[in-house]
């Protein structure tokens, strides 16, 4: 994964109570940091995910989340988190996210994220919304 394969980055300092005994990012905070991004890529292309809930009856669930640690991540480094959406399919999207220091090339942690779209409620799968397919051609 290198970081040309990301139009959009987030920024984020490590705070010190994300780092463990090594020194190093507490295992769990990836999936945070990876959420956090994936909230601010929305937030950013204009969409309104609340609006899904209440206006449409959709949201998404969680099926699927990896993490791969490639280099650590310090307290204070300072990152930028790389959010693209990897497979389009009928009813699922996958994210694929990198962490990077900012200004850097190297990629730190890289992780994929796998959403189901689902009538709330229901648990039972649902199309893709028209307005978030029109918005992932746009980023």
């Amino acid at each position: 994964m290198q970081r040309q394969d990301f139009r959009f980055f987030h920024p984020l300092r490590v705070r010190y109570s994300e780092v463990d005994a090594q020194s190093v990012v507490f295992n769990a905070h990836y999936l945070t940091y990876f959420d956090v991004a994936l909230t601010e890529f929305l937030r950013d292309a204009g969409y309104d995910y609340h609006g899904l809930v209440a206006q449409q009856g959709l949201d998404f669930h969680l099926v699927k989340s990896t993490v791969e640690y490639l280099a650590p991540i310090r307290f204070d480094d300072e990152l930028e988190i790389g959010v693209r959406a990897a497979r389009i399919g009928t009813s699922s999207l996958t994210w694929a996210l990198g962490i990077f220091r900012r200004g850097e090339e190297t990629c730190l942690s890289r992780g994929e994220v796998i959403w189901v779209c689902a009538a709330a409620g229901s648990h039972r799968s649902h199309p893709l919304p028209a307005d978030l397919l029109a918005l992932l051609e746009t980023c």
